[in-house]
């Protein structure tokens, strides 16, 4: 049982480069296990723990905790400090980051109007689609059948939307403003 995690590793490995899980004769191969009654316990370990589950037609499938990943208890931005020695927790990203799944999406950010926010051009942003949304809220605004992302801000009783670069004019709507979503967490790749 000891490697159940690297075992989990791999799979997770296959499974980002195929996006599928391998057969049971390729799970042996994969993870080095020589007979199928070993790679058997494995896959029901697996399942019992929530890494795996089957599909009706038996096949199987990423479970709950497949897409889970370690979370270190922290790192100084500044002087290094000790490395923690203790297991780190874990975390899924949609349960992290997606409450509704049904209206939540991603949107690739173009521009830089929003970088004193942490915002940069080619971030992703989830979004989960509101009609309102409260001031102070980073929320994607339609504006002349435009998107726009911007901070929603209150300026004399009127509602405008307020951009984190101060090379941007604030946007000050002539009409109702619509609001299409508020972002609720947003991430980059620095591949």
């Amino acid at each position: 049982m000891a490697d159940d995690g690297q075992y989990v590793g791999r799979l997770q490995d296959y499974y980002a480069k195929h996006r599928v899980l391998p057969s049971y004769a390729r799970i042996g191969a994969l993870v080095g296990l020589n007979s199928k009654a070993s790679v058997a316990e494995m896959v029901l370990r697996l399942k019992s723990e929530g890494f795996l589950e089957s599909t009706p037609d038996r096949r199987l499938k990423p479970g709950k905790r497949f897409f889970e990943r370690p979370v270190a208890e922290s790192v100084r931005a500044g002087m290094p400090s000790p490395a923690a020695e203790t297991a780190p927790e874990t975390l899924t990203i949609d349960e992290h980051l997606v409450a509704n799944p049904s209206r939540t999406l991603l949107i690739k950010v173009k521009g830089d109007s929003m970088i004193d926010a942490g915002i940069l051009d080619g971030d992703t942003v989830v979004v989960e689609k509101r009609t309102s949304a409260n001031v102070g809220d980073i929320v994607v605004a339609i504006l002349d059948n435009e998107f726009t992302l911007k901070r929603l801000a209150r300026e004399k009783g009127r509602i405008v939307l307020r951009p984190e670069n101060k090379a941007y004019p604030v946007i000050r709507p002539k009409d109702d403003l619509e609001i299409f979503g508020v972002v609720v967490g947003q991430f980059r790749s620095y591949r």
